[in-house]
């Protein structure tokens, strides 16, 4: 399936990414590949939530280069992880083989998975910071849904959709700028940085779009799963406003008299019935 101009020029910079994230201390290619028994940052604060992957066959969307996937599999997890970028499926097989750590890598744009990848999984995974990328979260819903085997789990951590809304200011005020709920034009960035390493990407412009909790809720429910959890969170795993802080767990957090008033993740986990 063709990509539309806006999620080109996504892949184009997710391309660009590739190589800066692989040197990059945010992503210690060397420490992952060096212990057998180290998992990314993501899959620490994510197994607990998820549970018991031992055995069991796991699909990671969006996975880029496969850390958080091969994490899982360090768990004993049969792990298949699925992204646009070619340089970034480049990457997580080569990962996968200097590692010593079983994976199986498929390049795909997400609405396109079901027809290259006709199967389906025990569990179904998404990390953090991957639906802001997808401009229709009702056919996400669907891509999800058609995944997952009779009686399998579906868990995503997200950034909030509130956080999304906020605006980037030196003040610390929370401040809403950006759309909370879908819309169909895109959110137009022109950042050549990335979060992880210091360099910077020849195709800067990106695309991207918000969903609201109950737009995200919905597309599950209508694609007749069931949501057995959900979960707002306040810390993140990146510096989201410049206000906040990091904390000696190194999760990201809002000064004390803003802690309560915004939540900046959030855990949902859902089922489909058998």
């Amino acid at each position: 399936m063709p990509l539309d101009p806006y999620r080109r020029a996504n892949r184009a910079n997710w391309d660009d990414r590739v190589p800066i994230h692989w040197d990059s201390p945010g992503y210690d290619v060397a420490g992952f590949v060096a212990d057998p028994g180290r998992l990314s940052g993501v899959v620490a604060f994510d197994s607990p939530l998820v549970g018991e992957v031992r055995g069991r066959r796991l699909l990671h969307l969006q996975c880029h280069m496969g850390q958080d996937t091969l994490s899982w599999a360090r768990l004993g997890a049969e792990v298949t992880g699925l992204d646009f970028s070619e340089p970034a499926i480049a990457a997580a097989r080569r990962l996968s083989a200097e590692s010593g750590t079983p994976g199986r890598f498929v390049v795909a744009e997400l609405y396109d998975a079901p027809r290259v990848l006709p199967e389906t999984f025990d569990v179904v995974y998404t990390g953090v910071g991957a639906l802001n990328w997808l401009p229709d979260i009702r056919r996400w819903g669907e891509v999800v849904a058609g995944f997952l085997a009779p009686g399998g789990l579906f868990y995503i951590r997200e950034g909030h959709p509130m956080l999304w809304s906020l605006d980037w200011r030196d003040d610390a005020a929370l401040l809403v700028r950006y759309p909370y709920f879908e819309t169909a034009d895109p959110i137009v960035d022109d950042d050549p940085s990335t979060y992880a390493g210091p360099g910077t990407v020849e195709h800067a412009r990106t695309y991207e779009w918000n969903h609201g909790l109950g737009e995200v809720v919905a597309a599950l429910l209508d694609a007749g799963l069931v949501i057995s959890g959900l979960r707002e969170h306040r810390e993140l795993d990146w510096q989201g406003l410049p206000q906040m802080t990091q904390g000696a767990d190194g999760r990201w957090r809002l000064p004390e008299e803003q802690r309560d008033l915004v939540p900046l993740m959030y855990s949902l986990w859902a089922r489909k019935a058998g």
